[in-house]
């Protein structure tokens, strides 16, 4: 079962997620917070949105919002945004 082990802010609504199988990959929230709804407009404001944490592998914000680590892994991976890191030989 593929969990996000790392979360990084790298730029406005925009998240580097590190998962469980060394892969990483950089998910733009904003066209998600786009859609203004009870769980997302919050996140707008850029203190909520910073106000991220991991929990159990995946992704959530103190209002409920929260975020399966697979289906972020299958959208990164289906949108070819998603790096394996190098292995050492």
């Amino acid at each position: 079962m593929i969990k996000i082990v790392k979360a990084e802010y790298i730029s406005e609504y925009k998240l580097r997620l590190t998962f469980s199988d060394g892969a990483q990959g950089d998910y733009d929230f904003a066209p998600l917070l786009a859609n203004e709804t009870v769980l997302t407009k919050p996140l707008k404001a850029m203190e909520n949105f910073k106000a991220y944490f991991t929990e159990l592998g995946a992704l959530g914000w103190k209002n409920g919002l929260e975020f399966s680590p697979s289906a972020l892994y299958r959208e990164l991976q289906s949108a070819g945004k998603l790096t394996h890191a190098q292995q050492a030989a």
